[in-house]
């Protein structure tokens, strides 16, 4: 749509919300239409907290976010895709909340709070006990708008788009784009980012050259540098570096992701191989999580879903209702290459 990342990195989600389902920004009125509009869609059916509670005590976060996401449907589906996408986008706060506080013994359900904005009615939902509202509140509005929408290619959305072109629901093709999101090599990176910091556990320059020259000889893997189609450092970890100078300066984490930051991208580009030396959004995004208070890694990629679902969800709409005149895509075919055939030859 034309709006690099850094010129709306600090806009409410609810305006890059509309901007995803109406393909331009909201004047004043419009975002504040669409805010109440939000709003009055958030009504989470009881019966989907009962079900939730009623899940065994280690399932996954992933595992309860995606059950929740059919719950979800299952009491509250209108069969219009852009109308569940909505009331997806609205209702799966309250889900994801619960999710933590169930896991975590934090107790029941907290109600929804209409007049904060998305991301810090989210925080009130949660209720972590001792955290910085203020602190997660600021940095979950941005974790958001950068997260929330990607090109159509990455697993997630694809497979997203691909269980709606075959007239699945929005619930039903959201849930599967989530447990595609679920995957170690998909949306857990913002957790084995952390990890790999976690085995720095250095922010002197020196020691983490040392250390990243040894991993690279070893045959370890560098976490958190290159994009498949980047070829700059990612715009998404400017946003997150600066963020993260303003809420977790001293956290040693984040000084080991400024120190990585600095080092790894001078050792990499040694190797004419490697397109993009620089730091991808991943890299910093878990360290900033468990700064505020979400110490355990597990939900990252809750988190990760809850931003994508605007994204997958509106790009869903456009192909189901949007696309050739409405009739949508057709269904998603893999071709076949025929094998063992005779190879044509010029004559």
């Amino acid at each position: 749509m034309g709006y690099p990342i850094a010129e709306i990195a600090e806009l409410t989600p609810e305006d890059v919300i509309f901007l995803l389902f109406n393909k331009h920004l909201p004047d004043a009125d419009e975002g504040e239409m669409f805010k109440r509009d939000l709003q009055l869609r958030a009504v989470v059916d009881p019966a989907v907290y009962a079900s939730l509670q009623r899940l065994p005590a280690g399932a996954h976060p992933m595992e309860m976010f995606c059950i929740g996401i059919q719950l979800l449907g299952i009491t509250g589906k209108t069969g219009d895709y852009k109308e569940d996408a909505l009331n997806l986008v609205a209702r799966i706060p309250a889900v994801l909340a619960a999710i933590f506080r169930i896991r975590e013994g934090w107790g029941d359900p907290i109600p929804s709070d209409p007049s904060l904005d998305y991301s810090a009615n989210l925080v009130h939902m949660l209720g972590m006990p001792g955290g910085d509202d203020e602190a997660l509140a600021m940095l979950l509005r941005t974790f958001y708008v950068l997260h929330m929408d990607h090109g159509g290619g990455n697993l997630s959305t694809f497979t997203g788009k691909a269980v709606a072109s075959g007239l699945a629901d929005l619930y039903q093709s959201m849930a599967s784009a989530m447990n595609g999101l679920a995957g170690p090599r998909h949306g857990r990176a913002n957790q084995d980012c952390l990890e790999f910091v976690r085995e720095v556990n250095t922010d002197d320059e020196a020691e983490v050259e040392r250390w990243v020259r040894q991993r690279i000889a070893d045959g370890g893997l560098i976490f958190g540098f290159g994009h498949a189609v980047l070829r700059e450092e990612d715009p998404r970890a400017q946003v997150q570096i600066a963020m993260g100078e303003r809420i977790a300066a001293d956290n040693h984490e984040f000084r080991v992701v400024k120190a990585l930051r600095k080092v790894v991208p001078p050792i990499l580009k040694e190797n004419p191989k490697i397109a993009n030396p620089y730091p991808n959004v991943d890299l910093v995004s878990g360290s900033l999580l468990n700064a505020v208070g979400f110490t355990d890694p597990e939900y990252y990629t809750t988190f990760f879903g809850w931003a994508r679902i605007a994204g997958i969800g509106a790009q869903i709409v456009d192909e189901r209702i949007g696309f050739r005149n409405g009739k949508g895509v057709a269904i998603y075919r893999p071709k076949y290459v025929p094998m063992n055939q005779p190879r044509k030859t010029l004559s």
